[in-house]
């Protein structure tokens, strides 16, 4: 990919962030602690289903 292209993008989606992150700052404190806790919610289901599956113990 070319350079400015790629510097282009990535001014677009910093642009993107920027204004989903103002919009998020707009909610009402109540709505917004419910999406950080669903969030956080999110994140430790997907850490536990990344868990390796267990081993069984090997007799000797």
């Amino acid at each position: 990919m070319h350079s400015n292209i790629h510097l282009l993008l990535h001014h677009q989606r910093a642009a993107e962030l920027a204004a989903r992150t103002s919009a998020a700052a707009a909610l009402p404190r109540k709505h917004h602690l419910r999406v950080q806790l669903g969030w956080l919610l999110v994140e430790l289901g997907l850490r536990l289903a990344e868990q390796a599956p267990r081993r069984q113990a090997r007799l000797a």
